[in-house]
């Protein structure tokens, strides 16, 4: 198996349930909450959950894990998200690899997507779900080789997802798919910089490298953070104290995209990673993937190169965040700032992504929420939930998904009904926040479908597709209070 994120040399190879047979097994998993193994009693921990400590966050418990919810003003760190750049602990999302000569078609049969068309670097959004068209969860899959995938869930539905994989797995007769599914959760760590920033600070910090087999690379191009699409991915190796400037720095070193494959010229303290364009921000933005064991050293680099980009002489230990050592490339603040899950959940619904547990569930399915173009219908005779999906497709939506703003300063918050006309109840938000970039309140609704149409929220010319009616109204019932709320069409924000 070629690992994508290659263990250090002396770790064993990945067995199925995760674990390494060699010393990157339970020792290199996610820590418990008193720093013990993840099988401990409370939330897990993440590698750089000691860090968080150092900086001064506080905590959450999200998915099982206890994550930095914010570490000063959450209103700051989603303004730096927008306007300079970001860097999160994502460490808590699931990695699942799949590899084997039905890799692809495992996941053809296991996901609503057509994934064996994805070429190789590339992602895609999908989902998994139950043979009644619910959604177990939704998730983003990057080819990684012709027969080798990285499989990213939710972190509360990780667990979830392996068991699935692994059922389905044995789906197909003569013995089920010939592929195997391995969860990494618990040996790998996610780092994310978003912003408008992002592309800058991770230039400083990874060098690309060949080594995937896209498309691109087999025809000689050599691969730039820059030149990276959105939804592709590529290797890429990061050089504690480098120059600042990756690419130079491995020029200086005789070490180039072309000399760097499948391990040749890597220097002592190197770091392999794999490096994504993608994001939950609405924002430019990449995520790291980088063993646990080079979390740290990870996270200190990408703030060190913010630093440098903004002239600031510190942060590069970590303390980027505290105040002590950014630049003034933000309006004289840091470049970039730690960020925690509080901004993170403002920013996606200001550019209207849905969460799991408020926009998506089981009793949700992709028709609903508006993402019914992801199931691959027509080019797919056959994938678990088909049958359902194709279903409401045909029949219509039971309840459609809506973006609403408010005036004032009061925010309608998640469970909040909505009422028509006469105070009957006609749906429901799902998330709602004051939108720290527009200054209004914002919020997601689920309306149902018929009312919807009845109260002139939703066309219904065509029953199959009722669909959102810009600028009609509705009230909100905000503990008691009637608020009027308007439709708009989503997302709230989009970046230029």
């Amino acid at each position: 198996m070629n690992n994508v994120i290659p263990l250090r040399p002396g770790d064993g190879p990945l067995r199925p349930d995760g674990d390494a047979t060699g010393p990157a097994g339970a020792g290199a998993g996610a820590a418990g909450p008193d720093g013990g193994p993840a099988g401990t009693s409370g939330p897990k921990t993440t590698a750089l959950h000691d860090l968080h400590t150092e900086l001064g966050a506080r905590f959450t418990d999200f998915g099982g894990w206890d994550m930095p919810l914010r570490y000063g003003k959450e209103l700051e760190e989603h303004r730096a998200v927008r306007e300079s750049a970001g860097v999160f602990d994502l460490s808590h999302m699931g990695e699942v690899r799949v590899t084997g000569r039905w890799a692809a078609a495992l996941l053809d049969h296991a996901l609503i997507s057509n994934i064996s068309a994805v070429p190789v670097g590339k992602a895609k959004y999908s989902m998994i779900c139950a043979e009644d068209g619910g959604i177990i969860d939704d998730l983003i899959v990057y080819r990684i080789g012709e027969e080798e995938f990285l499989v990213v869930p939710n972190a509360g539905n990780a667990p979830a997802v392996v068991d699935e994989l692994q059922k389905r797995r044995k789906d197909k007769g003569f013995g089920g798919y010939d592929c195997e599914v391995f969860d990494e959760t618990a040996m790998t760590s996610l780092i994310a910089v978003q912003g408008p920033r992002a592309e800058e600070i991770v230039s400083a910090v990874v060098l690309p490298i060949i080594g995937m087999d896209t498309e691109a690379e087999l025809a000689g191009e050599v691969p730039t953070v820059a030149g990276l699409g959105y939804y592709a991915a590529m290797l890429g190796v990061i050089r504690p104290g480098s120059t600042g400037d990756a690419a130079a720095d491995g020029a200086a070193h005789g070490v180039s995209a072309a000399t760097i494959r499948d391990g040749a010229a890597h220097m002592d303290g190197d770091i392999n990673v794999m490096l994504a364009r993608t994001g939950y921000t609405g924002e430019d933005g990449f995520e790291i993937f980088v063993p646990n064991g080079d979390a740290r050293a990870t996270w200190d680099a990408v703030m060190a190169a913010a630093d440098r980009l903004g002239g600031g002489d510190g942060g590069g230990d970590g303390n980027g965040g505290d105040g002590d050592g950014g630049g003034d490339g933000n309006g004289g603040g840091p470049v970039a700032v730690p960020c925690g899950l509080a901004c993170r959940d403002t920013l996606r619904l200001e550019a209207g992504m849905p969460l799991y547990g408020n926009e998506l569930s089981r009793d949700v399915t992709p028709v609903d929420a508006g993402l019914g173009v992801l199931a691959a219908t027509k080019s797919k005779d056959a994938f678990v939930g088909r049958d359902a999906i194709v279903a409401a497709k045909e029949s219509g939506p039971a309840k459609v998904l809506v973006g609403l703003v408010g005036e004032g300063k009061r925010a309608a918050r998640s469970g909040y009904p909505l009422l028509d006309a006469d105070g009957n109840p006609i749906g429901e938000v799902t998330s709602g926040a004051l939108s720290p970039t527009l200054g209004h309140p914002i919020a997601l609704a689920y309306v149902d479908a018929n009312a919807g149409i009845a109260a002139g929220l939703l066309t219904g010319d065509d029953p199959a597709k009722p669909t959102p009616i810009e600028g009609a109204g509705v009230t909100v019932d905000i503990r008691g209070k009637a608020l009027p709320y308007a439709v708009v069409k989503l997302p709230f924000y989009k970046r230029t």
